[in-house]
């Protein structure tokens, strides 16, 4: 069957497939904790030299000690904000990106990250389990041990997950190019499809286009008088 050019093509009047792109919201959060972990480490690393000595040792080991607590507290604050949308947005990444974005182009070499991410994560979140189990413990055996060693525990939780935070502020770049990569592709997208759905609307209005019907033929001119002969 033959089909007008006049009429759009039938994927044009069908509506835009939205891909389903919640997570993005998330992508603020993530990037800001990133920022926020190595500014931690930044911070400490401007000073750490202060309480050591020439070979590395430290000389002042409370304020050494004092600002790594500081810093591991400063930079899990981060993590958790990891762990608290990072597994959405990995799986929206994952579901959003194409068998040939892993091959080439300008997020393939941050989707090989993804796995390293996924692992620290993990990982971050067995961390916060266990803490959150020793808390229940402390509650159960020796109601109010909590308020006592609840602080030197959570130095210890934190102490443990800079490891994490270290990680994250190395990987997590990846995760939140990648992800914004692909909701702006996603985006451009859309934009498109509703440019052709909105001219082909357009088009389907205007009704079709044959050719124009010939001009009816002009009618023929009265017969001249015959001049008369001079004599």
């Amino acid at each position: 069957m033959s089909v007008s050019l006049s009429s759009p093509a039938p994927a044009e009047n069908q509506p835009a497939a939205t891909p389903d792109l919640a997570w993005r919201r998330h992508i603020p959060a993530l990037a800001a904790a990133v920022a926020g972990i190595r500014q931690a480490s930044d911070a400490w690393d401007a000073v750490s030299d202060s309480f050591c000595d020439t070979d590395g040792w430290p000389v002042d080991e409370q304020g050494y000690e004092d600002g790594k607590v500081k810093r591991d507290a400063e930079a899990w604050r981060h993590v958790e904000v990891f762990l608290d949308h990072g597994p959405e947005v990995l799986a929206g990444v994952r579901a959003a990106a194409r068998d040939a974005d892993y091959v080439e182009g300008p997020i393939s070499e941050d989707l090989r990250w993804l796995r390293g991410v996924d692992a620290t994560l993990e990982h971050a979140g067995q961390l916060q389990r266990e803490w959150d189990q020793i808390l229940v413990l402390m509650d159960a055996s020796m109601p109010g041990s909590r308020k006592l060693y609840e602080g030197r525990a959570q130095e210890e939780r934190n102490a443990d997950g800079w490891h994490y935070a270290d990680e994250l502020a190395i990987r997590g770049p990846a995760l939140v190019r990648a992800a914004d990569h692909l909701v702006r592709r996603a985006d451009t997208e859309q934009s498109a499809h509703t440019e052709r759905a909105r001219v082909a609307l357009a088009r389907s209005a205007s009704g079709p286009r044959g050719t124009l019907p010939a001009s009816p033929p002009a009618p023929p001119a009265p017969n001249a008088p015959v001049p008369g002969r001079s004599r």
